[in-house]
C-alpha cells in the first residue's frame, strides 16, 4: 500500500519492505506512481517479493493417459519470461496506490508524524480491496483486483488468484461498458444542437459543457457505485489488460486447480493476441496433446464479432461465393462503424500529459490541448479496429475495403442498385479512382438515366466527420505545433497545409518502402540478378525494412566456403574453435576476409576458396545494395564467416540461445522498448546481412522480435545461398535460436553509408586477391608455354598458390599512412 500525506507518496518502511535503488526512481516515475496529482516524495520503497526469484510451479496430478503424460512437467520449470519472472517495472506497476489527498492547509511537524503512525498501521493491516467489500454495489477498480490477483499468484493461492483475475478482468470490461454507455447517454441528453448564439456564445458553450459533465459524473458515479477518479489506473496497467496480460496468469492458476477447459480458453485467449509469445506457444502444443481437452474449449473469450464475420465474408469471395460474402461483408461492415463509436467514446478521458512544466496553460489553451489529443485518439480509432488482435500491422483501407468487396459481389449476383450504392460509398474516400468511376457509369447505364444513386448516409457521415476532425488536426499542428501520423492514405492533399505537406508525403512514401512487395520492389527498380528470387519480403515477415532472397549461392559454391571454415575457421581470428563469447553449449569459429586471404597466400586453405568468400559477399552487398538503396553506395563495414558448433553431450534442458536478441545499430532496452543509439552500438551500420551456408543441423534459426526482444514476429530457416538482409537499427531486433545439434555456419555481413566508416581489413584483402590473381595467370601462362599444356578439354587442374610475392600487409599499412589516411582496423573480437 502506497500511502499520501501531504503531498508526499510514502511506502511503508516495515520488516518486509525494502528501499527501491536509486537507479530505479525512472523507472517508478515511469509507472506513473503518483498520488492525485501530488508530487512524488524522495524516499520510495517496494514490499520485498514473498514468492522466490524463480518459482516453480507444483507438478499436476499424475496423468492416467500415455498421451499427457508429457504434460507431467507443463509448468515445473520456470518460464523464461511471462508469470513466472516479472520484472522490476512490473512490480511497480502492480503496487496498489490508493492515496488520500494533500491536506489543504500546511500540518505541523507532530501531526504529521501521527498522521504517519496512524496510516503506516492501517496500510499494514488491510488489503487493498478492502474498501470495496462484497455486496457493496460497488465496483471494485481493476488495477487494485489485479495486483491483488498476483500477489496471490506468486503465493501459489491458487483459488484466490483465479478468483481476483477474473474479478479484475470483468471489473475492466464494465467500467469500459460504463464509459461507453454513459457517453452515448450524456451525448442525446446533454447534446450540443446547434451553434452557440451571438453574443453569448461563451457563457452558453460552457453552459453546455458543464451540463455534460455533470451528467457523466452522475452517470458513472451510479453505474461504477464510486467516483470514476477511483478507476484510473496507469498506463502500463491498462496495456497489460489491452494485450490480455491477466489470462497469462490466469490459465496458469485454472490449471493448478484443475479447470482444464478454463485453462484451455484463457491460454487461447491470451495466446490469439500475443501468438508470437515463445513460452504460451509451448503451453497450448502441450494443451493439444493433452487427454481430455475438448476441441470447444480453444475459444477466445475476448472475440469481436466484425473479424470473424470479414474473414469469413473473404473467404466466401474467394471461391466465388458471392451471395454469401455480401451478406457476411455486410454483417462486417455494421459491427466495424459499431467498434468504431465504441473507440471514439472512450478517447474522452483524462488528459495524457507527461510534461513536467512549472507554467500551466491556460484556460483555452489547456482545453485545445486536450480537444487535440482527443481528436488524434479517435483518428486513430480506425486503426486498432482494423488491427487484428495478434497483428502487428491494420488491414489496409478496413471501411473502403468493405464497400470495394461489397460492390463487386453485388455485382456479381445480379443486384446492381446496391452495387451502385457500394461503389458510390467507395467513391466518398477515392473520388478519382478510374476504374470505380468506370463501374459507376456501368451501374447507372444498367439502371437507367432516371435512376438515383447515392452512397449511404453511415458513410456520408463517417467520412464528412473525419475530414472535418482533420482539418482541426492540422490547423492546430501548423499554428500549435505538435505532430500527426495521418492513418488513412484517402485524406485528401487540398486539406493538407502546404508547409506540411512534405512531411505528410515523406511519411507517406516511408509507409509505402517499409511495406514493399515484390510486386512495388520491380516498379521502384529493376531487381537485374539473374537466378535470384525475393522469397519473403517485409509484409510476409511482419515487419520493415526485411527481405530473404534465394538462390544467391550454388551447392557446389556452398561446399567451398565449408571447406575453407573448416580448415581455417580454428585459425581465423584468435577465437581458435574455443567456447562461443555467447553460450558455453556451443563452440565457436569465425574468420576475415584477409586472414582468409593471408592464408591462402601462405598456401594453408586454396585460394579459390578464399577468393569464393570475397566474391560471395561482394555479390550478397551489390544484391543488398540494389533493393533497399538503390543510387546509394553501400560500403562493408565488417564481414565475417561464422561457424557455430554445438558441443556434444551438453545439450540437455538446454534455455539459453545461440545469439541472445540485439540490434545491430543501437542498445536494446527491452524493459523501456526502446534501442539507444549511441556507443558503445556500432552507430555507424545500416543494414546487416546473413548469407548461409548449410542446413545439415538442429536449430539455428533466424528469428526478429519486437522491441521487447520476447514477441517473434518472424523466424527464417537457414538453407545454403539463402541471404537475409534487413535495416539493423532497432525496428529489427533479432536472435539466433540454439543450436542443439551439428554445425552451422553463414556469412555475416554489415553495411554502412558512411565511406569513412568502410571496412579497410577489405580493403587490403583485396589487393591481396587482385595480386594473387596476376601472379596466378603468370604462373599459368609460364607453365603453358614450358609444357604445351592443352585445356582444351578435361577437367581443369587446381590454380597455384602464389608463393609470398605480394605486397606484404605491414607495407601496405605504411603507404595508407603516408598517403593520409589512416585505417580504421576492427577485430573481429570488438565486432562480436
Amino acid at each position: 500500500m502506497a500511502l499520501c500525506v501531504s503531498g508526499y507518496l510514502l511506502f511503508p518502511s516495515a520488516p518486509g519492505y525494502r528501499r527501491l535503488p536509486s537507479q530505479h526512481a525512472t523507472h517508478a516515475a515511469q509507472a506513473r506512481l503518483r498520488c492525485l496529482g501530488s508530487p512524488l516524495g524522495k524516499t520510495f520503497y517496494l514490499p520485498a517479493p514473498p514468492w522466490p526469484p524463480h518459482p516453480t510451479s507444483p507438478l499436476p496430478s499424475q496423468p492416467n493417459s500415455s498421451e499427457s503424460r508429457a504434460s507431467a512437467s507443463f509448468f515445473q520449470r520456470a518460464p523464461r519470461w511471462g508469470p513466472s519472472a516479472p520484472s522490476l517495472s512490473l512490480q511497480l506497476r502492480l503496487l496498489s496506490l490508493r492515496c488520500t489527498p494533500p491536506a489543504l492547509a500546511a500540518p505541523s511537524p507532530c501531526s504529521v508524524m501521527a498522521s504517519l503512525l496512524l496510516l503506516l498501521l492501517l496500510a499494514l493491516s488491510a488489503p487493498g480491496t478492502s474498501l470495496f467489500p462484497p455486496g457493496s454495489g460497488r465496483l471494485v477498480p481493476y488495477d487494485l483486483l489485479y495486483a491483488d490477483g498476483v500477489r496471490a499468484y506468486f503465493a501459489r493461492d491458487w483459488p484466490r488468484a483465479a478468483e481476483l483475475l477474473q474479478r479484475a478482468l470483468h471489473s475492466y470490461s464494465q467500467l469500459l461498458a460504463a464509459r461507453r454507455g454513459c457517453q452515448g447517454r450524456c451525448r442525446e441528453e446533454a447534446g450540443f444542437a446547434g451553434p452557440p448564439a451571438a453574443p453569448c456564445w461563451e457563457t452558453r458553450f460552457f453552459d453546455r459543457v458543464l451540463q455534460r459533465a455533470e451528467c457523466l459524473g452522475e452517470c458513472l458515479g451510479r453505474r461504477l457505485g464510486s467516483e470514476s477518479s477511483l478507476h484510473r489506473a496507469s498506463r502500463e496497467i491498462q496495456e497489460d489488460f489491452e494485450q490480455r496480460e491477466p489470462y497469462n496468469y490466469l490459465q496458469v492458476a485454472l490449471f493448478q486447480l484443475k479447470k482444464l477447459d478454463e485453462a484451455v480458453s484463457a491460454a487461447h485467449t491470451f495466446f490469439v493476441a500475443n501468438p508470437q509469445h515463445l513460452q504460451m506457444r509451448e503451453d497450448m502444443e502441450k494443451y493439444q496433446r493433452m487427454a481430455g481437452v475438448k476441441l470447444e474449449s480453444f475459444r477466445d473469450l475476448q472475440a469481436t464479432l466484425y473479424w470473424e464475420a470479414y474473414e469469413t465474408g473473404v473467404q466466401h469471395y474467394n471461391v466465388d461465393e458471392y451471395l454469401q460474402a455480401a451478406v457476411k461483408l455486410e454483417e462486417s461492415l455494421e459491427e466495424v462503424l459499431l467498434a468504431l463509436e465504441d473507440c471514439r467514446a472512450l478517447c474522452e478521458g483524462p488528459q495524457e500529459d507527461d510534461t513536467e512544466e512549472e507554467m500551466q496553460p491556460g484556460l483555452y489553451e489547456a482545453i485545445a490541448a486536450h480537444y487535440i489529443q482527443v481528436l488524434k485518439c479517435r483518428q486513430h480509432c480506425v486503426l486498432e479496429v482494423a488491427t487484428k488482435p495478434g497483428r502487428v500491422s491494420a488491414t489496409d483501407d478496413f471501411i473502403p475495403s468493405h464497400l470495394d468487396l461489397l460492390q463487386f459481389a453485388y455485382d456479381q449476383v445480379g443486384n446492381h442498385a446496391l452495387a451502385a450504392e457500394c461503389a458510390a460509398s467507395y467513391l466518398l474516400f477515392y473520388p478519382s479512382d478510374e476504374l470505380m468511376l468506370e463501374k459507376m457509369k456501368q451501374y447507372q447505364a444498367d439502371l437507367g438515366e432516371g435512376a438515383s444513386v447515392t452512397s449511404r448516409e453511415n458513410i456520408q457521415r463517417y467520412v464528412q466527420r473525419s475530414l472535418m476532425e482533420k482539418k482541426l488536426i492540422y490547423y492546430a499542428v501548423e499554428h500549435l505545433g505538435g505532430t500527426f501520423d495521418d492513418p488513412d492514405p484517402w485524406t485528401p492533399d487540398e486539406l493538407i497545409p502546404e508547409s506540411l505537406k512534405q512531411k505528410h508525403r515523406e511519411n507517406q512514401e516511408k509507409q509505402r518502402l517499409e511495406n514493399l512487395d515484390v510486386g512495388e520492389q520491380k516498379q521502384r527498380g529493376p531487381f537485374t540478378f539473374e537466378g535470384i528470387t525475393v522469397a519473403m519480403d517485409s509484409l510476409q515477415l511482419n515487419g520493415s525494412q526485411r527481405v530473404v532472397f534465394d538462390r544467391v549461392l550454388t551447392d557446389s559454391e556452398c561446399k567451398d566456403i565449408l571447406r575453407l571454415a573448416k580448415a581455417a575457421g580454428g585459425t581465423g581470428d584468435g577465437y581458435r574453435g574455443r567456447q562461443s563469447p555467447h553460450t558455453p553449449h556451443e563452440r565457436f569459429e569465425g574468420l576475415t576476409v584477409l586472414k582468409a586471404l593471408q592464408l591462402a597466400q601462405d598456401g594453408t586453405v586454396n585460394w579459390r576458396d578464399a577468393t569464393l568468400l570475397l566474391h560471395a559477399s561482394e555479390k550478397s552487398r551489390k544484391i543488398v545494395e540494389s533493393y533497399f538503396t538503390p543510387g546509394k553506395r553501400l560500403h562493408f563495414s565488417f564481414t565475417h564467416l561464422v561457424c557455430r558448433t554445438a558441443v556434444e553431450g551438453d545439450q540437455d534442458g538446454r534455455m539459453d540461445l545461440s545469439h541472445p536478441v540485439h540490434a545491430d545499430n543501437c542498445l536494446l532496452d527491452p524493459e523501456g522498448k526502446e534501442c539507444w543509439r549511441e556507443p558503445p552500438a556500432y552507430m555507424y551500420r545500416d543494414y546487416s546481412g546473413i548469407l548461409y551456408l548449410n542446413d545439415d543441423f538442429h536449430g539455428g534459426d533466424l528469428f526478429f522480435t519486437e522491441l521487447d526482444a520476447v514477441t517473434v514476429t518472424a523466424q527464417v530457416r537457414p538453407k545454403c545461398g539463402k541471404l537475409v538482409a534487413f535495416s539493423s537499427g532497432g525496428e529489427n531486433p533479432h536472435g539466433v535460436w540454439a543450436v542443439t545439434r551439428g554445425r552451422r555456419c553463414a556469412i555475416a555481413l554489415w553495411y554502412t553509408l558512411s565511406p569513412e566508416h568502410a571496412e579497410q581489413e577489405r580493403m587490403e584483402a583485396e589487393d591481396l586477391m587482385r595480386q594473387g590473381d596476376v601472379e596466378q595467370e603468370l604462373s599459368h601462362t609460364d607453365v603453358e608455354k614450358h609444357m604445351g599444356t592443352d585445356h582444351s578439354g578435361g577437367a581443369s587442374p587446381e590454380p597455384p598458390v602464389p608463393k609470398g610475392r605480394a605486397r606484404s600487409t605491414s607495407q601496405r599499412r605504411m603507404f595508407s599512412s603516408e598517403s593520409g589516411q589512416q585505417p580504421q582496423k576492427l577485430r573481429a573480437r570488438d565486432e562480436f
